[in-house]
């Protein structure tokens, strides 16, 4: 019940869930950095790899980040909901005065937060390492603004579907990484016709008519997975 005997609202709800998840995350702080790192990881092996080449890097640089920011969204996936469905906290979902898509839509949002948005703020530095050209970066970072929530989206579902299954950490990663491609296609294209001189604008709407669609459907996909699997 919220404040003076009133159920709680929408916003009061996704505040409680953000709180809670915040408190966990700190307690296991080692583990949130994981995915982030992971990325970093990626990129600085990636520019190792190439070697002294700025040219061949900055031809891969946008590639290399989306990838980045894909396996470090997969490697966070798999507890997006386990967590929650090992402690009978789903349960509670269930049961909560609010629906349980607006709290799996705030789930999500959590799940960006911690890998995709600490890859963003480090993009910049990390398109330097990898010698992108400074005109290409706006482009790389509104791909990655709306291709990356994209990813959690979608990622939301395959781990609703796969919540009820035990040891399913290969299977969510090959269920993703199919509907992940079209996404990777799309970032990463627009930065490669950016480069060619070409209307970047064409990837950019397709991206965010998928987030927009997603936004809506997602949620409520992954809820119905959820009361299939808890039931």
């Amino acid at each position: 019940m919220g404040i003076a005997g009133h159920p709680p609202s929408l916003l009061r709800s996704a505040r409680a869930l953000l709180a809670r998840d915040l408190r966990l995350l700190w307690r296991r702080r080692g583990d949130a950095l994981q995915p982030a790192l992971f990325a970093l990881i990626v990129v600085v092996l990636f520019a190792l790899a190439l070697g002294n080449e700025p040219k061949l890097q900055a031809q891969v640089a946008a590639g290399v980040l989306w990838v980045a920011a894909l396996l470090a969204g997969l490697l966070a996936l798999d507890t997006l909901f386990r967590g929650d469905a090992e402690d009978g906290s789903l349960e509670q979902w269930m049961l909560a005065p609010v629906p349980l898509a607006w709290l799996v839509a705030v789930r999500t949002f959590m799940h960006w937060a911690t890998t995709a948005w600490p890859l963003l703020l480090a993009t910049p530095f990390l398109a330097e390492l990898l010698h992108l050209p400074h005109a290409q970066l706006p482009v790389l970072m509104t791909g990655l603004a709306l291709g990356t929530p994209l990813l959690s989206l979608i990622g939301a579902v395959v781990a609703a579907l796969t919540v009820g299954m035990r040891r399913s950490g290969i299977l969510v990663g090959l269920l993703a990484l199919p509907l992940y491609v079209p996404v990777l296609v799309f970032g990463a294209g627009s930065v490669a016709a950016s480069a060619q001189g070409l209307d970047a604008v064409g990837p950019m709407l397709l991206l965010a008519a998928g987030l927009v669609v997603a936004m809506v459907l997602a949620p409520l996909t992954a809820a119905a997975a959820i009361r299939i699997a808890v039931n």
